[in-house]
């Protein structure tokens, strides 16, 4: 029952951000009739300090989240992937130079760096995407870095290379699509990871910024108005929660099925 309720959760999370498109700049009509209304006919989740429809700023919210989530993952699995498949098929000091600047990333809290990074650049959704970047890369290098250690003595790896198959190549065709389901589960939680570093760079000042909508600047903004008015923070305070918790039990449930020891157990 919560496998299906986590990805019937992520499914919704995705409806949101696709009819995101179809809301426009709806979201952003400032109604001062509405000032902080309650849930009503006209706004299901009420209406916020501005009078706009808290719902529809949710939707343009989930739709900021994904968009983050995704293109945080997607550039720090292609860099971290290829720098430690890179290092543990190499070996030698090139992998103990990257290792050791793995383990000053690992040094520092990433959310930290990345809170560090963002006020450099400034705020907005592009340099969010950077920052986390920057602090994310590493765990999918330092997974990839094990898994190739454990696969350049395969036998099916040393006769390509008897063969001298060129090293794109045999990283492409023959160790990449064996640590796919590993790195799989790592993106899961990078996924949550991301959603859940989105909304604090935003509640801070230094994420996505006003018209635009995010989980992180609702809540902040609804904190002025907790006591006459908890929907500003409950709305996005639950949505912010569902979506990191689905994606952590989904990541929990492949990470257990593609444990051989843990499908074994449960036979």
């Amino acid at each position: 029952m919560l496998k299906y309720l986590s990805y019937s959760i992520v499914v919704v999370w995705l409806l949101m951000a696709l009819l995101g498109f179809a809301i426009g700049d709806g979201a952003n009509e400032v109604i001062l009739s509405q000032f902080l209304a309650g849930p009503n006919s006209q706004a299901m989740l009420g209406s916020d300090e501005l009078g706009r429809p808290v719902l529809e700023r949710l939707i343009l919210g989930a739709q900021t989240s994904l968009f983050v989530a995704l293109g945080v993952v997607f550039f720090s699995a292609i860099i971290g992937t290829t720098i430690g498949i890179y290092s543990g098929y190499v070996g030698g000091l090139t992998d103990r130079i990257v290792t050791k600047i793995i383990d000053v990333f690992l040094a520092f809290p990433g959310l930290l760096l990345a809170i560090a990074l963002a006020a450099i650049l400034g705020p907005g959704i592009e340099n969010v995407v950077f920052a986390l970047v920057v602090v994310g890369w590493v765990g999918y290098a330092r997974l990839a870095r094990a898994q190739t250690l454990s696969l350049r003595h395969r036998e099916h790896i040393l006769a390509a290379r008897s063969l001298a198959v060129p090293m794109p190549t045999m990283l492409w065709r023959h160790v990449l699509p064996l640590i796919l389901a590993p790195l799989g589960v790592e993106a899961t939680f990078g996924i949550a990871g991301a959603v859940i570093s989105e909304a604090g760079l935003s509640f801070l000042g230094l994420g996505v910024q006003p018209p635009d909508a995010s989980w992180g600047s609702m809540i902040k903004e609804g904190t002025r108005y907790l006591l006459v008015a908890p929907h500003l923070v409950l709305a996005p305070g639950l949505a912010l929660m569902m979506v990191v918790l689905a994606v952590n039990l989904i990541g929990d449930q492949w990470r257990d099925y593609l444990d051989v020891r843990t499908r074994t157990a449960k036979k």
